[in-house]
């Protein structure tokens, strides 16, 4: 499998407080649908499917929503194609490769969207950052 494309479509964040004590947040993403793509632009003996998918991050207490939707392109040999697309049409169910593969490229790109985003709207990260603090800076011996 080969990432070809990454495309959001949709971007939306919306604050409907100021209370930050307590806030508790919680990521969700959704696949919405896997289909065949076909491109006169994009040459490859593989198959191409695009995978629509909505991203969320919801700060609760109603605090805060960000909904990013988007569509992932991927590149994959025809065999597999065939096995992703029949079982998501089956039961909407997904060959466990092809999921991890999915989930992590749209949480990669999306939680850096939406930290983006949350610094804009003066937000607490959704994810936990990195920080210094003085035991890190201080040297042992």
């Amino acid at each position: 499998m080969r990432l070809i494309g990454f495309n959001f479509q949709k971007v939306s964040i919306e604050r409907f407080g100021d209370q930050t004590d307590n806030l508790k947040t919680n990521t969700k993403v959704d696949i919405s649908s896997v289909d065949t793509l076909k491109s006169d632009i994009i040459k490859t003996r593989e198959d191409l499917i695009k995978v629509d998918f909505v991203y969320s991050v919801f700060y609760e207490p109603e605090f805060a929503k960000i909904e990013l939707k988007g569509n992932v392109i991927i590149a994959v040999e025809p065999r597999l194609a065939r096995d992703i697309l029949k079982d998501w049409k089956d039961s909407q169910a997904q060959i466990e490769e092809f999921r991890m593969f999915m989930f992590n490229i749209i949480l990669r790109k999306s939680n850096i969207k939406s930290l983006e985003l949350e610094d804009e709207m003066g937000l607490p990260p959704h994810i936990p950052l990195p920080s210094v603090n003085k035991e890190n800076l201080t040297e042992k011996k």
